[in-house]
């Protein structure tokens, strides 16, 4: 197994190469051995999936059942971990580092902070987004607690403004600068949907840019446009959830169970994991 540092420095390299790769996103500890197993070369967390497994909608479980939901994915798989640590779990800027360094603790070699003030979970609809200072003021707390860590912990500065129904392109430019001056290793924006607005926000940025990937986009158009890391959000996990719910509403509604048909034998899935537990020995166990 590599060490947190060798992973850190993996992560590093792969956002250095002139090439782009795609970070998925498991929700949870054999979702992330599968995607490993698969080949993908880091993986990161999703704070929807993550909920959903609870029973929880996004943005509802804390950073107390985050913490332990990154470190069970991160002990699990010998490749670099990122976490979606949400908003950084209060609006503090020494809260956001705080939780840098606890995720760093957890076993992570990065992760990425929103400026979304997080309404889903306080009320905030009438204020989705940090005023730019706070959110930039944020984002150096971030990077000085990265900083301080004994390995080199990529942080990601997210730009909310599209998801929470402010599609200014302009300011979602001007703060991504905003971030990248502040010392973000990478910047993300998702819920860009055109192209043409991806590579506006690449030309404008000179670091590394993660997209979250839609159902018309290709690796290779992305690709194309210089975008360095593609990550899927919760679609694996919401995938996953759209065929359990066609099953049991099979079950329920119907009294059939042609739903198994279609899935993958025991003996297959017993025969994935056990060479996964091969590769990684006892790890997260």
């Amino acid at each position: 197994m590599h060490t947190q540092l060798e992973k850190a420095r993996i992560f590093r390299t792969l956002h250095e190469r002139n090439s782009t790769f795609v970070i998925p996103n498991p929700w949870d500890a054999g979702t992330s051995r599968l995607l490993a197993q698969m080949g993908f070369e880091a993986l990161a967390t999703t704070s929807a999936g993550a909920a959903y497994a609870l029973g929880r909608p996004d943005g509802a479980i804390g950073r107390g059942a985050m913490l332990l939901h990154i470190a069970a994915i991160a002990a699990g798989v010998d490749v670099p971990v990122s976490a979606d640590l949400e908003n950084g779990y209060g609006d503090a800027p020494e809260e956001v580092a705080r939780t840098i360094r606890l995720a760093a603790a957890a076993g992570v070699v990065g992760g990425s902070i929103e400026d979304a003030t997080g309404e889903d979970a306080t009320g905030r609809a009438d204020a989705p987004i940090y005023e730019i200072n706070l959110a930039v003021d944020r984002i150096k707390a971030a990077v000085e607690a990265a900083r301080a860590l004994n390995f080199p912990f990529t942080l990601t500065a997210r730009c909310e403004n599209f998801l929470h129904g402010r599609a200014d392109l302009d300011d979602t430019i001007l703060r991504l600068r905003a971030y990248q001056e502040a010392g973000a290793d990478v910047l993300f924006a998702p819920g860009l949907t055109r192209l043409e607005d991806i590579a506006a926000v690449i030309r404008s940025v000179d670091r590394p840019v993660n997209v979250l990937a839609g159902p018309s986009m290709t690796v290779s158009d992305l690709a194309g446009l210089g975008v360095r890391r593609i990550s899927v959000g919760s679609a694996l996990a919401r995938v996953a959830l759209t065929g359990f719910l066609a099953a049991a509403h099979e079950i329920h509604d119907h009294g059939t169970f042609s739903y198994a048909q279609s899935a993958v034998s025991h003996r297959d899935m017993n025969a994935l994991f056990e060479t996964e537990t091969q590769h990684t020995g006892s790890a997260g166990d």
